[in-house]
This record gives structure tokens, C-alpha cells and sequence, in this order.
């Protein structure tokens, strides 16, 4: 299917732009991708290269990583895309699990320390600029464009990839052809992704969410991604009108940031721009209204994990405030209750979901092998529930939900709260340890600028919306709040900030 999204893409649209590159000013066009990964192709063949045969590919967004990308999983073969910033730390250990014939790593990213150690061979990416090139780009500038052949068993191997590993240790996600291929298509139906889309995206490419909705999403639709290397405030609404966008691809930092230092632009300044969208972590319905008021451009929500794909999306025309869009049918999605019975329309429950009876979820063991984490059906880590229409909202994470005295309470109802304080430009709430009722209620505030707000506002504005068990029985200013690399709230450095303070507060 791969091959042939682009063939039809190089047939009916060779001189379009499938993907250009903002921060090198660079393009390749759907013939010029087409001829390219067969290059990459060539190059895996002469290597003796073929399915389930792993390429590691250490890389931040540019074309190469792209290239390289689609044109491994076109031949065959396995494509490993490590964030190699986030995971530093791990390198060594992650490559020694993948045991990769080849190591392909971005200059920029200095990790040339580890080619003594790395296995198998190990080869700068060196760049494209469409028609010559350095490192293994050299190679393929110099080398043939072998014939397409068809893809593997959808059952082989397309991608290994590593989650953010913010609570532990990374993990490496195992993807194969007929979990990727299946995702694309509904992906793009649900954010109504078209031929005349230009799509730009600043997240990382070395995971799944970006991979499928603004990558594979427009190659099979026929439609532009414009890339940048990574978020700018200062030009993202630049980019929107210079390159046309019409989807823009966000996220809830990256929104919280344009709200709390606005940008003077306004939807009227952009006519091309149908929406952006918000992912990889729920949006607060505060800081949603917040930029819609403040620049009169509708977003719209979706959701994914590493190991599902994306679950959900929406777009201008389907959104619904404080939801992530309607679940994509195949993936059977339910809300459940602690011992696995759906639930009904509006009850919160457990994320559950599952393509098919014998589809398995499977990560990379440290031995290079596939550990089966769970069969059949699988959930998410999420707590949600879905409206009488089918529409799907997430509530928080399971691991998140503070249970005080045996009553179950949603961080985030306690977030959405605090925000709507006009003094507030960011919450989050905890459980921390308490000897009573096991865990209590904390929320940490971020306050804007010369703003009149103190723990006593805070807690007031608390009591009276809420009842005496989820009262907040603290509110702790900070300058910022932690996040993590794919701009989630890390809700587990603050509960250990508590911890630390309060063993700090003893000892003095």
C-alpha cells in the first residue's frame, strides 16, 4: 500500500511538493521521493538487506529522515527511529537490543562517540539538497534506483519505535506493516485530510503521531507537508501565511504558550488555515476557549498511543468541544469498568481497545526479541467516556487518579477548574501522600504576569465549586510546570518536588 500511495502520487503529481523541509528551504516532489526511496531500496538490496532486517535511524526532522524512513519500510525492511535527544541516556542500551545492520545519525545530533560500540555498520545520514549529497546520501546520489517491489507479509515488521520513557525506562513500541497501514487512512479521514491540504507540523518524526497524520496521512491523500524542525512561537503563524497552510498541527504547550504571550494575528489573517489540531495530551477546555477568543481559529482534538496508533480525530467540520473526535471504528474501542464490563454513554471508565481477536501489542526485549505485552484487547492508560453521539472524551490518566479516602478524582476536573481563574496561566493536580486518607489533593499554579493570585484565592475559588473530599488542601506557585519531551504535563516530577520539599521541611 505504501508503494502504492507513491506511485500514484509520482504518476498523477510528479512536480508536486510532498514534503518541504522550512528550515533548509528544501522540497522533494512525489517523483523525486518516488526515485529516492528507490535509491534507499538499492542500497538496503546491496547491503543484503530484507524484511524484519532492522535500519536504526538516529534523527531529528529533516527530508533524509523522511527519505530514509519510506524508503526502508518500502523495500521491506525494518525502520528504527530512536529520539535520540530524549533518549540519550539509553543509546547505548536501546542499540544493543535493536542490533541494527545499519546506523544511520544525523551530524547535528554529536553522537559520533558511540560508532565503536554501535553494531553493525554505522554511516553519518549526511544530507539531500536533489542531486548530490554526503555520508550515506552520497551513496545513494552515486547508486541506482532499483525496481519497487512489492512489501512483505503484513505481518513483518515496519517500524520499531520509543516511546518518551518519562515514568521509566523507554520502550521500544513493535509496529508491524498491517498495525501502521491500517491507521493511515481512517487518520486522515477523521482530521478530512485532501489532495489540496498543506499540512505543517513541528513534532518529532521519530514517533508514530506525526509519522501517520501529517506524513503517510497527506502520501496517500496527494497532499503537502510543510516541516519545521521544531516549535517557534515567534514564526509558527508566520509559516501559516507564507506556505497557505489549511491544517496545522499542535499541541497543548505549544497552545498554552501562544495564549499566555499572544501573537497579534487573528483567523481573518489567515484565510487559507481550516483549523489546527491539539495532541498528545488532552487540551483543558480553558485553554481551548482561551484561543479560540483570543485568535478566532477553531482547533480541533484528536488522541493516540505509541502502541495503538492514533484511536481518534476531528477536524473543523466534527469537532466538539472538550472531545478528541469520534474513535476510529476499526480499532473497537469501549469504556470499561475496573473489571472489564462496558460502561454506558457518560460513565468514566478504562480505555479499552482492539483491532482484532489475535492482534498483539509487543514491545522490543532487551535481548532484541518481541515480548508480548498483551493480546486481543489492550487499554490505553486513559480514564474517558464516550457522549450519547459516539464522541470520545478523556478525563486523565489511570495512573493520574487521585483516590482520597476511596473516592476516585480526575486531575484534570480540578485543572479545568483552577483555570478558569483569570489570574491562571497554568494548574496541575497531584496526589500526594497523606497518613489519613492515603492521598491528598495538591495543585500547582503557574500565575500570568502581574497577576493578583495567591494560595488563598485559589483555595477559595476551590471550595466553592467544589465538594470538601476534592478540595485542594494546597496550592503551590511555580514559574513553569514540568512537561515532558512530547509537551504532556509530568505530573510524577511534581508529586517527587512535593516529596522532596516536605523531607527538606523535616530534616531543617
Amino acid at each position: 500500500m505504501l508503494l502504492a500511495w507513491l506511485e500514484d502520487g509520482a504518476a498523477r503529481l510528479p512536480d508536486k511538493a510532498l514534503v518541504h523541509g522550512i528550515d533548509r528551504g528544501r522540497a522533494i516532489t512525489y517523483a523525486g521521493m518516488h526515485d529516492m526511496v528507490g535509491r534507499v531500496g538499492a542500497a538496503l538490496r546491496a547491503r543484503g538487506l530484507g524484511a524484519n532486517d532492522r535500519v536504526a535511524l538516529l534523527s531529528g526532522n529533516a527530508l533524509e529522515h523522511l527519505i530514509v524512513y519510506l524508503g526502508t519500510m518500502c523495500h521491506g525492511a525494518t525502520i528504527c527511529t530512536v529520539q535520540a535527544d530524549t533518549n540519550r541516556a539509553h543509546l547505548d542500551e536501546i542499540l544493543r537490543a535493536l542490533d541494527p545492520a545499519l546506523t544511520l545519525h544525523e551530524d547535528e545530533l554529536g553522537l559520533g562517540d558511540l560508532a565503536g560500540t554501535a553494531p553493525g555498520e554505522w554511516q553519518p545520514l549526511g544530507r539531500w539538497d536533489g542531486g548530490a549529497g554526503e555520508g550515506f546520501f552520497a551513496e545513494l546520489a552515486q547508486g541506482p534506483s532499483a525496481p519497487r517491489t512489492p512489501l512483505n507479509a503484513y505481518g513483518d515488521v515496519a517500524s520499531i519505535f520509543y516511546t518518551s520513557g518519562t515514568a521509566s525506562k523507554p520502550k521500544g513500541v513493535v509496529c508491524t506493516f498491517a498495525e501502521l497501514l491500517e491507521n493511515v487512512e481512517p487518520t486522515a479521514d477523521a482530521f478530512g485530510i485532501g489532495e489540496d491540504d498543506r499540512v505543517l507540523d513541528f513534532r518529532s518524526y521519530n514517533w508514530m503521531s506525526a509519522q501517520v497524520l501529517s506524513f503517510l496521512g497527506p502520501l496517500a491523500r496527494g497532499a503537502t507537508l510543510y516541516m519545521a524542525r521544531r516549535f517557534s512561537q515567534s514564526r509558527y503563524f508566520d509559516w501559516i501565511r507564507e506556505f497557505g497552510i489549511t491544517v496545522a498541527a499542535c499541541n497543548p504547550t505549544a497552545i498554552n504558550m501562544l495564549v499566555n504571550r499572544p501573537i497579534p494575528v487573528s483567523g481573518a489573517d489567515l484565510p487559507h488555515l481550516r483549523y489546527i489540531t491539539s495532541s498528545s495530551a488532552a487540551l483543558m477546555v480553558a485553554d481551548w476557549k482561551a484561543f479560540e477568543e483570543m485568535y478566532g481559529i477553531p482547533v480541533a482534538q484528536g488522541c493516540g498511543t505509541s502502541e495503538t496508533g492514533w484511536i481518534a480525530g476531528s477536524n473543523e467540520r466534527t469537532r466538539r468541544m472538550g472531545s478528541v473526535g469520534r474513535p476510529h471504528a476499526y480499532q473497537n474501542l469501549t469504556i470499561v469498568d475496573e473489571a472489564g464490563n462496558p460502561l454506558p454513554a457518560g460513565e468514566i471508565g478504562a480505555i479499552e481497545m482492539g483491532r482484532h481477536p489475535d492482534n498483539e501489542f509487543r514491545y522490543l526485549a532487551e535481548d532484541g526479541g518481541y515480548r508480548v505485552n498483551s493480546k486481543g484487547r489492550a487499554r490505553t492508560g486513559d480514564l474517558g467516556y464516550l457522549d450519547a453521539d459516539g464522541y470520545l472524551y478523556i478525563t486523565g490518566r489511570a495512573r493520574d487518579l487521585i483516590i482520597r479516602g476511596g473516592i476516585n478524582i480526575a486531575p484534570t476536573e480540578i485543572d479545568n477548574l483552577v483555570l478558569q481563574m483569570p489570574g491562571v496561566a497554568e494548574a496541575a493536580t497531584v496526589g500526594v501522600p497523606d497518613r489519613i486518607y492515603g492521598e491528598e489533593v495538591v495543585v500547582y499554579v503557574v500565575a500570568r504576569p502581574d497577576a493578583a493570585l495567591d494560595e488563598a484565592a485559589v483555595l477559595a475559588h476551590c471550595e466553592s465549586a467544589l465538594p470538601h473530599a476534592k478540595r485542594p488542601k494546597e496550592a503551590i506557585f511555580r514559574e513553569s510546570l514540568p512537561k515532558t519531551e512530547r509537551g504532556k504535563m509530568d505530573r510524577n516530577a511534581l508529586v517527587e518536588e512535593w516529596r522532596e520539599s516536605r523531607q527538606t521541611a523535616a530534616g531543617a
